[in-house]
């Protein structure tokens, strides 16, 4: 028997920061995926995180059961009267067979045990159900300050947990055993002023690795050459992420 699979937890250590900083789903995004199904009564979000997905998709499910394994994400998720929340990990969901007319996981996925949380999606999904999983990469910012965070994460970028490089590959190889189902690209951009974005470059978990492996925080150097190039800190850049998104149902 195989041992039991162990999540790798690369941010509950900050999960107030992240429940702060990451950016949020732009509603089409919702508006596409809640579309893959005609019955929209009952949704699971795994791998929730704070919830960033699972509010969007109460918009448009009757009821929505988002899970985590981190028990601290859970605990700065955001509360809506339709999620329901729950620590478990997205291999062992605790839903019922036939329970789900939509299964998502947003920046999420490349955690996971793909093979394990497939298996629990084709279980738990009801006829005629579909799932959906996306991420971001990389962001953009306008201008100047573009190049100084191109830079920056050229400096962190081996500190990536190797699991982040299925999303730098933009699911290209993922596993994904499902009748795949045609989906337009959804755009995702913010704007966003110096302290925005400084907070959310905090939240990445190279970084993280990074000040873990030199005792040295690298935002501390960022943070000035970035704001010699913003100009007034409390203005607004464009902000823009390639939004990776592939959705299936059961063939």
């Amino acid at each position: 028997m195989s041992s039991p699979f162990r999540f790798k937890d690369h941010f509950s250590g900050h999960s107030g920061d992240y429940a702060r900083y990451r950016p949020t789903y732009p509603p089409s995004l919702f508006s596409a995926v809640s579309s893959l199904t005609t019955r929209r009564e009952r949704c699971w979000d795994a791998g929730t995180g704070n919830g960033q997905a699972a509010v969007g998709l109460a918009a448009h499910f009757t009821e929505v059961v988002a899970t985590d394994a981190s028990a601290d994400q859970i605990a700065h998720a955001t509360p809506h009267p339709r999620v329901t929340y729950r620590v478990a990990p997205a291999e062992s969901s605790g839903l019922s067979d036939g329970w789900a007319d939509l299964v998502t996981a947003g920046q999420a996925v490349h955690w996971f045990d793909h093979e394990r949380f497939f298996d629990e999606v084709s279980r738990v999904l009801a006829p005629g159900g579909a799932v959906a999983v996306w991420a971001y990469d990389l962001f953009e910012v306008e201008g100047h300050a573009g190049t100084v965070v191109r830079r920056f994460h050229a400096r962190v970028e081996p500190y990536w947990p190797p699991e982040r490089a299925l999303v730098a590959r933009h699911y290209a190889d993922l596993v994904f055993p499902f009748e795949e189902i045609p989906i337009q690209p959804v755009p995702m951009t913010a704007s966003w002023d110096l302290e925005r974005t400084l907070g959310y470059l905090s939240t990445w978990s190279a970084v993280k690795a990074f000040q873990r492996a030199n005792h040295e925080n690298p935002l501390a150097a960022l943070a000035p050459e970035l704001a010699a190039v913003w100009g007034d800190p409390a203005a607004e850049k464009s902000i823009s992420w390639p939004l990776i998104l592939r959705a299936g149902r059961i063939g």
